[in-house]
């Protein structure tokens, strides 16, 4: 009996070991006789509202083509979770698995999928990536350059000022809320502080690199007595939203930020891309490399309009503003003005 136990633990634990170092895969059933399969490896930096909604969309995308092109995509997903580590392994159970095309949603995960797949060639298209030559994933917009392509959420920062100053022509003095670690925020605020200087404002630095560090860093700001505060496509200002939004509108202080995930998640006003539809375009622009055999390095990184201001009509209440109002004064600075209610996700 104990002999029987022990082969028995034994064996438990090697397949605890086992499955400890696989993939995340997607249910799926095998494809039927004649179908095409493309093994898909996704990879998402961390959970947050704007990055998780575009893997939901690459998913549904994805989903859609599988039926109109009578293909099949075998999908491993996972999530990093901001760990570099992680990431690194993550990408490496890829390439064990043998995946036709890699997907990196975030800077971080794209700058990796380049670095693991310069030898081996494995496609990668990136997702939400702010600033595709400036962080050196791609060579241009136009020509990528070797197996790389994918889509951008690059920031405008003088549209998001245009809005600020619509709102408060005499404010004297901005804060900037970032985390000094994340690639996407370094063009859009070196671009707030030339577009500040410009305007004699005085600008205010607090950063974060961690949700306490970020808390801290807001209540600092609103010690400061800034006006208005900024934060462009930051993924580490993203996951504090939450944690933050009601003290900036008690204080009357507007957080404006580089994406309407922001804005749902309690911020005032979240403006840039459509995430739903970035995602969708990721997904296509992989599925015409796998089915149609394009090749990622002479095909352009797709970039969007950066015209919808988000506005949150809770916080904006809280701090004394009607949705109406605000949105008359943005209206001629947007292609669009929409509403939304906080919540965790879409």
């Amino acid at each position: 009996m104990k002999k029987t136990l022990s082969l028995v633990l034994i064996t438990l634990l090697a397949l605890t070991v086992l499955l400890a170092g696989c993939t995340k895969k997607a249910d799926a059933q095998a494809a039927p006789a004649g179908v095409r399969t493309y093994k898909v490896g996704i990879c998402n930096f961390v959970d947050d509202a704007s990055l998780n909604q575009i893997v939901d969309n690459i998913n549904s995308r994805l989903a859609e083509i599988e039926k109109a092109e009578n293909v099949k995509f075998d999908i491993l997903y996972d999530n990093c979770n901001a760990d570099a580590n992680v990431l690194n392994q993550i990408i490496a159970n890829f390439i064990s698995n043998k995946v036709d095309l890699m997907i990196g949603v975030a800077t971080p995960v794209a700058m990796a999928m380049q670095s693991a797949t310069e030898e081996n060639k494995i496609p990668v298209v990136f997702a939400a990536v702010s600033d595709p030559v400036g962080s050196g994933v791609v060579s241009s917009i136009e020509a990528p350059g070797a197996n790389i392509t994918g889509t951008s959420d690059f920031l405008d920062s003088n549209a998001v000022f245009n809005l600020i100053f619509a709102l408060n022509p005499s404010i004297r003095t901005v804060g900037l809320l970032y985390d000094v670690g994340q690639d996407a925020s370094t063009t859009p605020i070196a671009a707030a502080k030339q577009i500040l200087g410009q305007r004699g404002v005085k600008y205010i630095e607090r950063t974060g690199t961690t949700v306490d560090e970020v808390v801290l860093a807001a209540q600092a700001l609103i010690s400061d007595k800034v006006e208005a505060v900024f934060t462009p496509t930051d993924n580490t200002i993203m996951t504090a939203e939450l944690s933050i939004y009601e003290a900036f509108a008690k204080a009357g202080i507007p957080h404006y930020t580089g994406a309407d995930s922001f804005a749902l998640n309690g911020a005032f006003l979240g403006y840039g891309v459509d995430y739903a539809n970035l995602g969708r375009e990721t997904a296509s622009m992989a599925a015409d490399i796998l089915i149609n055999k394009l090749d990622p390095g002479k095909t352009p990184v797709r970039t969007f309009d950066n015209g919808t201001a988000t506005v949150n009509i809770e916080t904006a209440a809280a701090m004394g503003y009607k949705y109406d109002d605000v949105a008359k004064v943005f209206a001629p600075y947007c292609t669009k003005v929409q509403s939304i209610k906080t919540a965790e996700s879409f």
